[in-house]
């Protein structure tokens, strides 16, 4: 009986500490978009002088998501959510500067702007799967929680069950893009 409840306890550390893993993962993909944004407003601000309030509403959004801070030792449902509604919001300012750049046919035309813009997409795709990748772990973990007889031992060890990505109310309409 002692070796079951050893093993299992091990198997719910390991399960957490790979919802734990995944959520770096998110962060780094965050990251990487937080980075990538300043050298894609330089690239069109250099280039084209449109709608300056494009560009203040993406400053904006990079600075907010900068400021969201989450423990990575002990996430939970709100700072998922925190950070989460920050980051959508920069995505959907970074967005918004695609969409109004797409008035630029010498803007697309330029090496450098159609680089960062592949890069900005294939990070918006890293964002996706390690969202994915961490609802994976929190629901291989939350399954390990509940199941009878383990729950009794995440009871009595305090393992509870935790919360993933869900989608945004709404979303599942496509939104109107408006020049």
């Amino acid at each position: 009986m002692a070796v079951y409840f050893i093993v299992s306890y091990n198997s719910f550390v390991k399960k957490e500490e790979k919802v734990k893993q995944q959520w770096s993962e998110v962060q780094n993909s965050y990251q990487r978009r937080m980075d990538l944004i300043p050298n894609l407003v330089n690239t069109v601000k250099g280039i084209a002088a449109f709608e300056q309030t494009t560009i203040v509403k993406l400053t904006e959004a990079r600075a907010k998501a900068a400021s969201v801070n989450v423990d990575s030792n002990n996430p939970n449902a709100t700072d998922y959510q925190k950070q989460s509604d920050a980051q959508d919001e920069l995505a959907g300012a970074a967005n918004n500067l695609l969409v109004t750049i797409e008035k630029y046919p010498d803007l697309q035309a330029t090496a450098s702007f159609r680089g960062l813009q592949a890069q900005l997409e294939g990070t918006e795709r890293r964002i996706k799967f390690a969202r994915k990748d961490f609802n994976a772990a929190v629901a291989d973990f939350n399954k390990t929680v509940r199941s009878f007889p383990k729950n009794l031992v995440a009871g009595l060890f305090g393992f509870k069950v935790k919360e993933g990505f869900t989608a945004d109310e709404g979303s599942d309409k496509s939104k109107e893009i408006k020049f």
